[in-house]
């Protein structure tokens, strides 16, 4: 006997695959629709990221008023902030696409729009187009290191130890060294925003938009394990100097911490070939 119904009118619907991506599946999405609750342990990351994309955000206004040195402390606060969201991610289980894309997105704007225009208004604008030109790079190279960045994620077989490098300099590094010239210019140097520095100072924030956009490999802080019990006391006396000295001499940190970085890549790329050279021996 035939089924009196069509079968487009049939009352036996036939289940179908959940064809969602995972993230959207937690965040309660369907196709063309919205369904179900968002659990506070997803929203909070993402207010992390939009408080970090709003910093960046007020850099440039505090900039574009003359007020260079809040912009800079505005940016450190939005990497730091930077930072902190995804650590909060992962402690709350509450990683999505959609909070990766909107990282993405604001660390853009924080570490290459926001630094670009920055140093710009500070000083390389008296180098007309050549200085913005130098901004321009910078952002894009930003924009370059973020894409292949998040390519990179889902790249299979990777080897363990590149878990403790990254290739190219992460963004949030490549705006604090960036900003370094302003570093100098408040710091008790008291470099001078002229005209003749403006030449140097466009081809340090091209250096840092290279390393940026290279694949040179540069140290992780990510993957740092915990400390030895014997090691607690003396780490958390590092620490409390470190923050009481930001707090005294940001600038001066600041320098210093950039000059610092830039020493450790050479060693960076002498650790990285050694691992590939194990690598190649043990194949």
């Amino acid at each position: 006997m035939s089924d009196p119904l069509p079968r487009r009118f049939s009352v036996h619907a036939e289940a179908q695959p959940d064809r969602r991506h995972p993230g959207e599946r937690r965040l309660g999405l369907v196709r063309g629709r919205r369904i179900g609750p968002v659990p506070l342990r997803i929203i909070l990351p993402n207010l992390v990221t939009l408080l970090a994309l709003s910093m960046g955000l007020t850099g440039i206004r505090f900039a574009i008023e003359g007020q260079f040195q809040i912009a800079v402390l505005v940016v450190i606060i939005a990497a730091v902030l930077d930072g902190l969201d995804g650590r909060l991610a992962r402690a709350l289980r509450g990683a999505t696409r959609f909070g990766a894309e909107l990282d993405s997105l604001a660390d853009f704007v924080d570490f290459g729009v926001a630094p670009g225009l920055i140093l710009y208004l500070w000083n390389l604008h008296q180098m007309k187009s050549l200085g913005w030109f130098a901004a321009l790079v910078f952002a894009i190279a930003c924009a370059l290191r973020l894409a292949r960045f998040n390519v990179s994620l889902d790249a299979p077989d990777r080897p363990a130890w590149e878990r403790h490098f990254f290739t190219g300099m992460p963004a949030p590094a490549g705006a604090i060294l960036g900003l370094l010239p302003l570093y100098l210019n408040f710091s008790f140097l008291g470099l001078p925003p002229t005209r003749a520095l403006a030449p140097f100072e466009i081809a340090y924030v091209l250096f840092v938009a290279f390393l940026m956009a290279s694949r040179i490999p540069h140290f992780s802080v990510k993957k740092i394990g915990r400390v030895p019990s014997e090691y607690v006391i003396v780490v958390l006396f590092a620490i409390a100097a470190v923050v009481l000295l930001l707090a005294t001499f940001p600038m001066e940190v600041l320098a210093a911490a950039s000059l610092l970085y830039l020493a450790t890549i050479p060693f960076a790329v002498l650790k990285y070939r050694a691992f590939l050279a194990q690598d190649a021996a043990k194949a």
